[in-house]
């Protein structure tokens, strides 16, 4: 069973519903408070999990080289990529900032070439070419819902955007120099946790503000969301993603979940019954032959 690949597609659908769950809390008490508040919640579901699976609730005796490349990882991933990919989504909007992210797959294939030895053949290249057009093709789809007047501000979105995207491939290639000889994924998922946690929550002390996150959690609808939010999102989608760069090429495993732009297609059909247009149709429909070709 191609598990690497199974887990990376079982990241972009995580991903997918995270989407909904997030912008729904968010629009109730704020982006910010919702990036700090799921690493909270996913905490206690991984120490759960982790005692369930591995007999305690947290890692011991961890190489140092692990905890260094982890922590590296969950700097650029969790920290950093996902700041400057908010930040971007103000500026020039979400779909050129998906846009940007699209580029993932691409990149990561370069590192895990140059790096790894990974090879790509013919037919498993033409799939993420397929794959990652199809998302092109679906996020650039009708005009950018935010309009920048000023080019200088414009370049700086774009460039928020790439250095997202240049975060993740960062965030996975470093993941994967922690877990070589089959170390524990959901271990490796509880330790990058944990340091974002310090990290965010240690600026947010600095900023006087963890008091007024936690009076958000008062709002009963944004709570369950970001619960369910935290599930799928930092808890599952960042285990599954773990498992995925462990046990499958980068390039490959980075292409299957950069799907969510085209996933959400028929969760917002069927959850909000959004009307799915013909460009945004077909672009599913080769982004989709594209992950088909790489199962093959």
């Amino acid at each position: 069973m191609p598990w690497g690949e199974l887990a990376a597609l079982g990241t972009a659908v995580c991903w997918s519903f995270t989407a909904i769950f997030f912008s729904i809390s968010g629009r109730r008490v704020g982006s910010d408070v919702v990036n700090r508040s799921r690493l909270v919640l996913a905490l206690i579901f991984l120490l759960i999990t982790h005692r369930i699976l591995e007999s305690s609730f947290f890692p011991t005796g961890v190489e140092p080289f692990r905890w260094g490349w982890l922590t590296i990882s969950s700097l650029f991933g969790l920290v950093l990529g996902d700041a400057f990919l908010f930040r971007a989504y103000v500026i020039i909007g979400a779909r050129l900032s998906m846009l940007m992210m699209a580029t993932v797959p691409i990149i990561s294939t370069l590192f895990g070439w140059a790096l790894f030895g990974e090879q790509v053949t013919g037919l498993e290249m033409t799939g993420v070419v397929l794959a990652v057009g199809g998302i092109g093709w679906v996020v650039t789809e009708g005009q950018d819902e935010s309009i920048v007047a000023d080019r200088s501000v414009y370049r700086k979105g774009l460039l928020f955007g790439f250095l997202g995207a240049l975060g993740q491939v960062l965030n996975l290639v470093t993941a994967r120099f922690a877990l070589v000889d089959d170390f524990s994924a959901v271990s490796a998922t509880l330790i990058r946790i944990v340091v974002a946690i310090v990290i965010l929550w240690g600026l947010t002390a600095l900023q006087g503000k963890v008091g007024f996150t936690i009076r958000q959690w008062r709002d009963r609808t944004a709570l369950r969301a970001l619960v369910a939010g935290a599930i799928v999102g930092p808890f599952l989608g960042i285990w599954f993603s773990l498992i995925a760069v462990q046990n499958a090429r980068l390039g490959i495993a980075s292409t299957l979940m950069a799907l969510p732009p085209v996933l959400l297609i028929p969760l917002e059909y069927l959850i909000y019954r959004h009307h799915v247009s013909r460009r945004a149709l077909s672009g599913t429909v080769i982004a989709m032959a594209g992950v088909a070709l790489l199962f093959v």
